[in-house]
């Protein structure tokens, strides 16, 4: 679904709540230095040679690299300068990277809005920077020309390579520093002489596919990088919110601040006011230190109107799941392939299962965090965040003032794994500021992080397949029922048209369904769950759809072998044959499963009793942005229905490499975030409000519980595929299977427990 992010649309710049949530670059609704005197000159000094928007070289010849997506420890900036750095032919020794700010020249016709996430960046990303670095290869060769006296046509003998341009014959040669003092780089490119470039072939590479340092690390190690928690401005305030007891939909009757005052250094209680609907029920309290903030927002007596969803509870969401999944008319289909209905009349077989999930939350490292200050008629927000046009946008909603006149700063990120693509940090910062006429930062604690996340929801799946005589899958019937993330963001962009024609669904919470098995009939229905939405308003949790689809479809897969006597392994293969629609991604996910099974020993050793294996193979994320991977899972299973993890063997295809040591970083660490989500993490929801407030009693996975991880990674060549979620979604099924194949015990809910095993287990 990336064509969604390229074609955000703008709206007009009045103050109703589409305004605050959607925007681009052409109206300058949401990047906040349109009009603004004096700030874009002041971003870049005019002796740089800048070929593209993305970078600038220096009269000493450092190239700095400007990164538009949000770097929250994957690497992304580093990984953008390396594509970079290919096509110019740079030394990394004079490599540089910064962050974006939300300036529209930073909105890019060709990469779109700036959001970080879908494991989008160097796949949306690849093509541009390397045409970028080669323009200004180009530029910089022929201004060498130039400047050594040569003809125009020698330029194609020069040699481009560590940051120097060499003429063999002549032995003539000009550093990119030389070039850059002597002016004569000023060649520019429209798009179509971009699009005319041709760029290097794989055989050609010497930067791409090589582990060179990561250029963020020294930064973040002498403490020089700046989190947004590390902001400090002159005069600054600091604000501790506090949360009501239900999630969503609570407004405050009154507040006393009586108590409040009595603490040293407070300055003022600020109820929130947000128009935007980001937050609701929220106050501020304004202190000199942020231990005083704590103090005096420990101190406040807030009354609270609890709202409509004060008495709900999981089993609520639940149960309206399951009453609007049995309704023949709720929902849209995301796909409708042939006719299951008759197909399952004539089926020597129907198989049927009911999947779940709970709500999980991101709880990044970093609490949430968000600056503001007023300079005039400017307002400057300092924050990490996932999503600069959406921000801002919401920013300025906070401050009641024209998108325009907001300027943000983004900043390194303390974790985010789609957290920071939600701006509600920002809302009470900025009316805070507004109240006090001053700089304020406002630090969640880490009870305001969990309480309030924007979570992944609460899901329900019905699955129903039926077999024929040959053991073939003759169809599959798959309803899912949740919140809908990307829907509550207003932005219709985002949103998929259902082949129904009954308008618009959230494709995000269905992605995956619609998987590269040959089924000939296949129905996928994506129904809304309008009391999660509201209650539980959901955000996009690292692997989003394919977090909880796939959940769904590989456990239904291995049940369906189990029911015709197959090995599931080898059932996926049959099906991965690449008919219709399926055409060569089916074969690269069949190869990825076919390479996860030889390196964990798939069928080929006899385990111990109570020991199994299980398989999953998921294309990963939207099927036009798809990413091949595969799980082996191998786990035991105690009497008491306690689950050991021994090893996950997970392979990916992800094209073309750009940095290994990176991709298997963030393949182990998607694929223990998955064993996490899939053992350990739950939140539950009761009388309105989350329960779990800390890592007492949310627990993700500890160091004590963590398995062998080993990684196969499959460079081919092809465009490249992200790296930081896939694995997240194949790991959940591989372990339900595996457990299966250990015990017996058929395990159909997330997260698992020893419970949930026991009671299923074979006898």
């Amino acid at each position: 679904m990336n064509q969604h992010v390229k074609n955000v649309t703008a709206e007009t710049t009045d103050l109703s709540r589409r305004s605050f949530l959607v925007g681009t670059a052409a109206t300058g609704l949401v990047l906040g230095y349109a009009g603004v005197p004096g700030v874009s000159e002041a971003l870049a000094a005019p002796s740089n040679f800048e070929p593209s928007v993305w970078y600038s070289i220096s009269p000493e010849g450092l190239v700095t690299v400007t990164c538009g997506k949000a770097d929250m420890g994957q690497h992304i900036a580093s990984t953008m300068a390396q594509i970079v750095c290919e096509e110019l032919g740079a030394k990394w020794s004079d490599m540089r990277v910064q962050l974006a700010s939300n300036d529209p020249k930073f909105n890019d016709p060709v990469l779109g809005a700036q959001i970080t996430g879908g494991s989008w960046s160097t796949m949306m990303n690849f093509d541009a920077m390397s045409r970028a670095g080669a323009a200004g290869r180009i530029a910089l060769t022929e201004a060498a020309a130039a400047a050594m006296g040569l003809p125009p046509f020698y330029k194609d003998e020069l040699v481009v390579r560590d940051s120097v341009i060499s003429h063999p014959k002549s032995k003539k040669q000009m550093t990119f520093a030389d070039i850059v003092k002597s002016g004569k780089a000023t060649k520019t490119f429209t798009a179509d002489d971009l699009k005319a470039i041709k760029l290097k072939t794989p055989d050609q590479y010497t930067m791409i596919g090589v582990s060179v340092p990561q250029l963020d690390i020294p930064s973040k190690t002498n403490g020089t990088a700046k989190y947004g928690i590390d902001v400090m401005l002159p005069g600054m305030a600091y604000g501790k919110v506090v949360t009501p007891p239900v999630r969503f939909g609570a407004t405050v009757k009154s507040v006393d601040d009586s108590d409040a005052k009595k603490v040293p250094g407070f300055i003022k209680a600020v109820i929130v006011d947000d128009k935007t609907q980001t937050t609701s029920g929220w106050v501020v309290a304004v202190a000199n230190t942020y231990a005083q903030a704590r103090k005096a927002a420990d101190a406040l007596k807030i009354a609270y109107d609890g709202g409509p969803n004060a008495k709900l509870s999981s089993q609520s969401l639940l149960d309206e799941a399951k009453r609007l999944q049995g309704l023949d008319d709720s929902g849209q289909y995301f796909v409708k392939d042939g006719d299951p209905n008759a197909a399952f009349g004539s089926a020597a077989k129907v198989l049927e299962a009911e999947y779940t999930t709970n709500i999980n939350i991101h709880a990044p490292m970093e609490p949430m965090n968000a600056t503001a200050e007023f300079k005039g008629d400017i307002l400057h927000i300092y924050s990490g965040n996932q999503f600069a046009t959406r921000s801002g946008a919401i920013a300025a909603g906070a401050a009641g003032i024209d998108p325009k006149f907001v300027v943000m700063h983004q900043m390194w990120l303390g974790g985010g794994f789609g957290r920071r693509l939600d701006a509600d940090m920002m809302v009470p910062a900025v009316q805070a500021a507004k109240a006090v006429g001053k700089p304020v930062k406002v630090i969640y604690s880490r009870e305001n992080d969990m309480t309030m996340d924007f979570s992944r929801p609460l899901t329900y799946q019905k699955v129903k397949a039926g077999v024929d005589g040959d053991g073939k899958i003759a169809a599959i019937s798959h309803d899912v029922v949740s919140a809908w993330p990307t829907a509550r963001w207003g932005i219709p962009d985002f949103l998929t048209p259902s082949v129904d024609q009954k308008g618009p669904l959230d494709s995000f919470t269905v992605n995956g369904s619609d998987f590269f098995y040959t089924v000939p009939n296949h129905y996928v229905r994506a129904i809304k769950n309008e009391m999660a939405h509201n209650a539980t308003p959901s955000g996009q949790l690292r692997s989003v759809a394919p977090g909880w689809t796939f959940w769904a479809v590989e456990s239904m897969i291995d049940e369906i072998a189990a029911a015709t006597g197959k090995d599931p392994a080898q059932l996926r293969i049959s099906l991965l044959d690449g008919a219709g629609k399926n055409d060569g991604g089916a074969q690269r996910l069949r190869n990825t499963l076919l390479a996860a099974m030889g390196l964990a020993g798939y069928g080929t050793k006899k385990l111990p009793k109570g020991e199994g294996m299980g398989v999953a193979c998921v294309s990963s994320q939207e099927r036009a942005t798809a990413s091949w991977t595969a799980c082996v899972a191998h786990v035991a299973v105690a009497p008491s229905g306690a689950v050991t993890v021994k090893k996950l063997t997970v392979a990916t295809d992800v094209g073309t490499q750009v940095h290994p040591d990176n991709i298997r970083a963030q393949v182990e660490g998607a694929a223990l975030w998955g064993l996490s989500l899939a053992l350990y993490e739950k939140a539950t929801l009761k009388d309105g409000g989350i329960e779990q407030t800390n890592f007492d009693s949310y627990t993700p996975l500890r160091m004590s519980q963590m398995p062998e991880v080993a990684v196969a990674v499959i460079a081919n060549g092809e465009k490249a595929t992200g790296v930081g979620e896939p694995a997240v979604t194949v790991v959940a099924p591989a372990i339900g299977n595996a457990i299966f194949n250990a015990s017996g015990a058929r395990v159909r809910a997330l997260p698992i427990t020893a419970e949930a095993v026991k009671a299923n287990m074979k006898a």
